[in-house]
């Protein structure tokens, strides 16, 4: 099976993402979702230096809905910043320190606070141990670290434990 599906994560997500741009669920468009969704992780497995470990998938889940609704707030948030008084922002870089060493980890924490508007991911340190975050409005920094490493750090280094 691990030949045919070598990431079945990345397969089922694929072919749900591709359900749901084509906006259907006719049997041509299942039949070709799931052809893209095993040829697509084939011929891009070599390109994948170690196999995706997960060892909390329910975690996983619970991360991901925070993450969109984080997103949602921040928009929300973010727009009433850029539309009111912009000289009362008060951009401002954090060291954010990291708890987690599993490189795709790392990776996924970075693009989640990219994802997040208001902040931005600059830099990882060289002992990947502190990322560097750019923040829109930070009044309290401190705080800002803490929800990071609280609501996305945590989860991330629970999911990828041990592996």
């Amino acid at each position: 099976m691990k030949k045919i599906l070598p990431h079945p994560i990345l397969s089922l997500a694929l072919w749900l993402v591709w359900l749901l741009l084509n906006n259907t669920v006719a049997p041509g468009h299942l039949l070709l979702g799931a052809i893209l969704a095993i040829i697509i992780p084939l011929l891009t497995s070599g390109f994948w230096p170690e196999k995706v470990c997960i060892r909390h998938p329910v975690t996983l889940i619970k991360f991901v809905m925070v993450v969109l609704w984080d997103i949602m707030i921040a928009n929300v948030i973010v727009a009433r910043l850029i539309l009111s008084n912009k000289d009362k922002l008060q951009p401002l870089f954090l060291h954010i320190p990291l708890d987690i060493e599993h490189p795709l980890a790392i990776g996924l924490l970075a693009n989640t606070i990219s994802l997040t508007p208001g902040t931005v991911s600059c830099d990882l340190s060289e002992d990947k141990k502190t990322l560097l975050v750019h923040g829109l409005h930070e009044e309290h920094p401190q705080t800002t670290i803490d929800e990071i490493k609280q609501r996305y750090e945590k989860p991330l280094k629970r999911v990828f434990e041990s592996c």
